[in-house]
């Protein structure tokens, strides 16, 4: 399910943004979208920090009285915040800021909806690209995007789970090894070992009975009769083009 939010001070733009939306969704045949309005930066904000509130798209507007819509956008931006970001604003003053921000496009007011559904388009081509490669894990309060290929291996130890990366550095993650599994175990170079691991096989270099040797040069000590099945699945993935 996709979800949109959109953030302005003013009721009628609110309506009018939101109307677009539905007539966007309406011709591309999107059923499963949620819209939220906010009248207010501080609203969103409060929402996004306390309900993991993080929609897909945002549109912004930039003359706020309380906050500045690019002033709120770095704010997200600080708090690992991946919406694509889409500026409604009067005034093509901030344009420069916006692109800095990584923004999705910048468009001023009264809004073209044939340049707002062209826009709206290609954030969604890309929501469904990226969503094939990327993860998102909420970490010290913060929501962390991590690169599937950058995943070498989950691991299990006691109530703590590790997410291990090539570069050699780690995450401790508040999730079950089963939330970690319903996460990464749907993409196929990834791989239950015993109840502790889950390998990226991408990563593997070499195998034998007792070792799991990655890549990076580190290893695993496999869990007992694990290696026959992991040493199946390995083949399986690669003989059928993984």
């Amino acid at each position: 399910m996709y979800s949109i939010a959109i953030c302005d001070d003013e009721t009628e733009e609110l309506d009018r943004t939101q109307e677009s939306l539905k007539e966007y969704m309406k011709q591309n045949s999107i059923r499963d979208c949620e819209v939220e309005r906010f009248e207010n930066a501080e609203e969103l904000l409060y929402t996004m920090k306390h309900n993991d509130y993080m929609p897909d798209v945002l549109l912004l507007d930039i003359y706020m009285p309380e906050k500045l819509g690019t002033t709120l956008a770095r704010e997200i931006r600080d708090m690992g915040g991946t919406s694509r970001i889409i500026f409604l604003t009067s005034s093509k003053d901030h344009a420069l800021e916006a692109f800095r921000l990584e923004a999705a496009q910048y468009l001023v007011k009264p809004v073209v909806e044939a340049e707002l559904f062209a826009v709206l388009d290609k954030c969604f081509r890309d929501i469904e690209e990226e969503a094939k490669k990327y993860l998102l894990f909420k970490v010290d309060g913060r929501i962390r995007r991590i690169s599937l290929s950058d995943i070498l291996y989950c691991e299990a130890q006691g109530k703590r789970q590790f997410l291990h990366f090539s570069d050699g550095t780690h995450l401790v993650l508040n999730m079950t090894m089963g939330e970690i599994g319903n996460l990464v175990l749907d993409y196929p170079e990834f791989t239950k070992v015993g109840i502790s691991y889950i390998i990226n096989m991408n990563h593997l270099d070499t195998l034998n009975a007792r070792e799991a040797h990655l890549d990076n040069g580190h290893s695993i000590y496999l869990p007992r009769g694990s290696y026959g099945v992991l040493r199946e699945t390995y083949f399986r993935y690669y003989w059928g083009g993984g």
